[in-house]
């Protein structure tokens, strides 16, 4: 699959959008919860609304029973009292009264299902059970209440005409010996139809809700990436050529500010490098333009004057500004492949005392009357590529070599978990203002010393890069006598040890 193509089509690639979809759709499964909460919540308060007006309907038929009084058919919930050896109900409303009144009662008499329930020492108590309005041929409803043929939650009490007296109990049309049992029917149409109210006010502030959230979130993120915008748009116009435009840093201290802070801090970096490579590229061209002008001047002269050249002379200075083109080809060559930041391949264990006492041993000192030392007590193994560590080195004797008075002396030494070499000559030393600039490429203090004693001044640049890649310092101790380059590199183990 291409990389430049979303894996989800759908899937919106505006940060605006994915904010507002993101948050609509956290806030929709929130929404969700808090309505199923609601919903079951809504419809047990309804149902104990319901069930505590059907108690209290129930406790009036228990009321006027106890009075003698037959209950009014007039009734907001259905109700129906039966008594024992009769057919008939005693009172029946609120939709009972459907079914005709000259059959049989409806709901069972006390002695058909159920015994009188327990006195708990209440004034009057009550029993609520799941009962099925049966279907019968006789039921016509009138008032658009359906109860036929469905159960429901009922409340039911029983009076005895016993204790109601002879005459109380004839007005009610039961003998004195009877049970009466007064059932309210409580119906869930009410929870029902509120819960169904709530619900849809909750689906239209759902989604009156998600659709302010969405929108909220957009504007949101599209008010807090103004900035970004802005920083996108300034940063586009930076080229490697000329990286000199920086974003403004907002005063507001969160996360952009963060960010425009570490996008200068690139861009400042990439000035930076685009004004060394810049000087570099100069340095390199007028470096070669010396050796190069030498060389092509002295042989235009010999073509012009064979008969009065000094050929072998000629051939010298030919071969000598060759070598320093070669030198400096190479010395250019090292810097680009360290400019790559490519990792060591296979670093090794080296002994940097074996490297400094060879090197001390071969080291060429015919120019001028030299002694080259080298002053260690032990073994110092470190990691990295041999090559690497013996270029490095070398590049501080030459430099040391260059400055050197009468004397150069190398030291190793291991000092904790690090390996510590020390390349000291008695040199006229370095100005402590120059310390770093010394490391710098194509640097060389002594502006009035030939250039071909002077070096091509990248030795001390690539010795720093050197030791850098492995994971060490280079610089510059202070002495009071000639200059002492101290380089760092971590300890390793021995080999043996390994």
């Amino acid at each position: 699959m291409n990389a430049t193509e979303p894996r989800c089509r759908w899937w919106p690639r505006s940060v605006r959008a994915r904010a507002a979809l993101a948050a609509a759709s956290a806030a929709a499964v929130i929404l969700v919860g808090i309505g199923w909460w609601v919903h079951h919540d809504v419809y047990r308060q309804s149902t104990q609304i319901a069930e505590e007006q059907a108690r209290e309907n129930l406790l009036a038929l228990v009321d006027q029973l106890k009075e003698g009084v037959v209950p009014s058919g007039r009734s907001a919930v259905p109700y129906e009292v039966v008594a024992t050896g009769r057919r008939t109900a005693v009172a029946s409303g609120g939709g009972m009264e459907d079914f005709d009144p000259g059959a049989r009662h409806v709901l069972p008499t006390p002695s058909a299902l159920f015994a009188p329930p327990p006195n708990d020492g209440a004034e009057w108590g009550y029993t609520i059970r799941p009962l099925r309005i049966p279907v019968r041929h006789d039921h016509h409803p009138g008032n658009g209440l359906d109860l036929a043929g469905r159960t429901y939650p009922v409340l039911y009490a029983d009076v005895r005409a016993g204790e109601l007296g002879s005459d109380k109990a004839a007005a009610l049309g039961v003998t004195a010996d009877a049970t009466l049992r007064a059932y309210v029917v409580l119906l869930p149409d009410t929870a029902e139809a509120i819960t169904s109210t709530t619900d849809g006010l909750l689906l239209r502030a759902g989604l009156v809700g998600l659709v302010l959230i969405a929108a909220a979130a957009y504007f949101t993120v599209r008010i807090a990436l103004r900035p970004v915008e802005a920083i996108r748009a300034l940063t586009a116009s930076v080229t490697a050529s000329d990286p000199r435009e920086r974003v403004t840093v907002p005063a507001t201290g969160h996360e952009i500010t963060a960010l425009a802070t570490t996008i200068n801090t690139t861009l400042q970096r990439l000035d930076d490098a685009a004004a060394r490579q810049r000087r570099f590229v100069a340095d390199a061209a007028h470096e070669l333009r010396s050796p190069l002008t030498t060389l092509l001047a002295s042989l235009e002269v010999a073509l012009a004057y064979p008969e009065r050249t000094d050929w072998p002379a000629t051939a010298t200075t030919a071969a000598r500004q060759t070598r320093r083109l070669h030198s400096l080809a190479e010395d250019l060559l090292l810097l680009a492949r360290l400019d790559t930041r490519a990792p060591a391949a296979d670093p090794e264990t080296v002994d940097l005392t074996a490297l400094a006492s060879r090197l001390a041993e071969q080291y060429p000192l015919t120019e001028r009357p030299l002694t080259l030392t080298c002053d260690s007590t032990a073994p110092a193994y470190a990691r990295g590529n041999p090559d690497a560590y013996e270029r490095l080195l070398r590049n501080l004797i030459d430099n040391a070599a260059r400055h050197a008075a009468h004397r150069i002396q190398i030291t190793v030494r291991n000092q904790d978990a690090w390996v510590v070499l020390t390349v000291h000559d008695d040199g006229p030393g370095v100005p402590t203002e120059d310390a770093e600039r010394i490391f710098e490429r194509f640097v060389r203090l002594d502006d009035a010393r030939s250039r071909d004693r002077g070096g091509t001044g990248l030795g001390l640049a690539i010795a720093r890069d050197l030791a850098h890649r492995h994971r060490g310092t280079l610089t510059l101790a202070p002495r009071t006598l000639g200059a002492c380059f101290e380089l760092r590199v971590p300890r390793a183990s021995a080999p043996d040890e390994e």
